[in-house]
């Protein structure tokens, strides 16, 4: 069969699928969820493949209560909050650093968000890292199929929503995610339309992840040493979103309110916006900056800070215009098969600040995460002591 017989009747195949999707859209009496979702999966063209097959409405799957896509938490009345934006121009020098350090441990433990610049990452090297991520996903899909999985344990795997058969609802975004340390896979694995670039990237991200790590020591109390002896910043994993322009974003989220389930999380965003943090019971959105990073807390330094540092919830909402391109660097190593536990740090604890969680590894808090899928709770609660 020739290739071009071949695309013909993939194309074919794939609108016929997601024309059932459509025709089921609103039908309530004939709704069969688990089909529905069988049915998405198996076109492995992910969102955007609904929105190029032209569909005008958001299928059933998608649509979230008005509970969770309400924006009543929202800041329009509390225009007063802004995430912290802190310059990291001067970390090498004594008394700018020490200001760094206490910007950083108040954000930490307030916000669990705040915004980096000057991070020593050049523009030119950000700019093509979303490129690439745009690249990928407007590629033909039986480009992007291969890559198309739902193995956890996959190193470099594209897919829409980990959590799909799970969720109560489905998220408005596909996900390329791409293990780059330790024992990344073969360079040849990763796509080529962001390989080289993710290889660089992840280069300079590792740089930063060490500074911040050290900076947060320092807030700590501690050596600023200690995060990064601990393992903090020795794996790290790339989640690529790409989320469309939704025809109808108000039923609907691009990303479900969560805390991420890591260390650290360092995020490359493109400048249409949608993410938010909830800070004082009030979703505050979190505007792209021109040439700044977005770092926030994860639930695992949450555990060894005993509660000083705080992963605050989040989420991005659908947007009528895309598409919304991001990087989010999560720092884990939930692909190693480490038995390693991590409980609240020794020299953070007293009789009047006693340890607030039990031990786990990181593996068993990623599978537990993965397994619930995005919870309406922190995954938190079943290590609470």
């Amino acid at each position: 069969m020739s290739v071009f017989a071949l695309c013909f009747q993939f194309i074919e195949t794939m609108t016929s699928s997601l024309q059932q999707i459509m025709a089921s859209t609103g039908n309530g009496l004939d709704y069969d969820k688990e089909q529905e979702l069988k049915t998405f999966d198996d076109t492995k063209a992910g969102v955007k493949g609904l929105v190029d097959s032209g569909i005008q409405s958001v299928p059933k799957f998608f649509v979230a209560s008005s509970e969770e896509t309400c924006n009543e938490k929202s800041d329009l009345r509390h225009t007063h909050f802004n995430v912290p934006i802190i310059d990291l121009r001067d970390i090498d020098k004594d008394g700018a650093r020490c200001e760094i350090v206490k910007e950083i441990g108040i954000a930490s433990s307030t916000w669990g968000f705040f915004q980096v610049v000057n991070h020593d990452i050049p523009q030119d090297i950000t700019d093509e890292v979303i490129e690439s991520i745009r690249r990928f996903n407007e590629q033909p899909n039986h480009v992007k199929e291969k890559f198309y999985s739902r193995d956890k344990m996959k190193k470099v795997r594209f897919n829409s929503n980990f959590d799909l058969y799970k969720a109560r609802f489905a998220n408005w975004r596909d996900t390329l995610s791409c293990l780059m340390a330790p024992n990344p896979p073969p360079p040849e694995e990763y796509p080529e339309a962001c390989r080289e670039i993710l290889l660089k990237f992840s280069k300079y991200v590792t740089k930063l992840g060490q500074d911040l790590f050290k900076l947060l020591s320092e807030a700590l109390g501690l050596n600023s040493n200690h995060l990064t002896n601990m393992g903090c910043a020795d794996g790290h994993v790339f989640y690529c979103h790409y989320y469309p322009a939704c025809p109808e974003r108000n039923l609907t989220l691009g990303h479900t309110k969560h805390r991420d389930p890591d260390f650290l999380t360092i995020l490359l965003q493109n400048q249409i916006g949608g993410l938010q943090v909830l800070h004082d019971n009030h979703w505050v959105n979190i505007p792209p900056v021109e040439g700044a990073l977005v770092v926030n807390v994860g639930e695992l330094l949450q555990v060894i800070s005993n509660d000083k540092f705080k992963a605050a919830e989040h989420r991005v909402l659908a947007n009528c215009a895309g598409p919304r391109l991001s990087v989010a660097c999560f720092f884990t190593t939930h692909f190693e098969p480490s038995e390693k536990l991590f409980s609240p740090i020794e020299e953070l604890l007293s009789d009047d600040s006693p340890p607030l969680y039990r031990g786990t590894t990181v593996k068993g808090y990623i599978d537990f995460f993965a397994s619930a899928g995005l919870p309406a709770y922190s995954s938190l609660t079943r290590l609470r002591l």
